[in-house]
């Protein structure tokens, strides 16, 4: 019979604070949210013990956050490899897609971004795999529109994050209103066991992560 277990009974030691120095250090000039979560993901993601088992998952824009570079350290996911000779093959994070890539791409499709963060979120008490997945998307589109599938993701025990990027009323605002997101953090909220937050600093990003991770997993 399927079963959904609430523990896990294989090693999986989350880094310790240390680890992030860098990030705990004062910066000698100031740098956003965004990019300190990538740096966060860049040192999961070169973690000895977990960093096979860290899913990044952009819906779209990987540009826009800051994380290209993972096209290039990691890969993107393809089962069938790269077929084809990307535009950008010249620059340094170029499109770069592998089987043996790490990062999901799902293009402009936040259902089956959320679709695949359930997967690796609920990992651990299906397969008794645990994985540490990370659903990155524009704040605006996230929950007023896969909100449903969030909570589907509570019901099933899901235990992952998820990252809502460029959120607030910010200055990015050439392409319009998507920009100017200041209620989908409410919206979170409203599903009982998903814990929200709204970070300014880096140093209380690297916190939250530490002290969630530590008690989830």
């Amino acid at each position: 019979m399927p079963v959904r277990k609430p523990k896990f009974t294989v090693d999986f030691k989350v880094p310790e604070l240390s680890e992030f120095q860098a990030l705990l250090d004062e910066q000698p000039r100031g740098i956003s949210t965004t990019m300190a979560f990538s740096r966060v993901l860049n040192t999961l993601l070169k973690d000895k013990n977990i960093g096979q088992q860290i899913v990044p998952i952009i819906a779209d824009e990987a540009r826009t956050f800051g994380m290209e570079g993972l096209f290039r350290q990691i890969g993107i996911y393809n089962p069938h490899g790269q077929n084809y000779v990307p535009s950008d093959r010249d620059l340094v994070a170029y499109y770069r897609e592998a089987k043996d890539g790490q990062v999901l791409q799902e293009g402009i499709n936040e259902l089956g971004a959320t679709a695949s963060w359930v997967a690796a979120a609920t990992s651990y008490s299906v397969s008794n795999l645990p994985m540490i997945p990370f659903f990155i998307y524009y704040s605006m589109f996230g929950f007023q529109r896969v909100g449903d599938m969030m909570w589907l993701a509570g019901d099933q025990l899901a235990r992952g994050f998820m990252i809502g990027g460029t959120s607030g009323r910010t200055t990015l605002n050439g392409e319009g209103l998507q920009h100017e997101d200041g209620h989908s953090h409410i919206q979170a909220g409203v599903i009982p066991n998903c814990v929200t937050y709204d970070p300014a600093l880096p140093l209380r990003l690297r916190l939250l992560f530490k002290t969630y991770s530590s008690y989830v997993w």
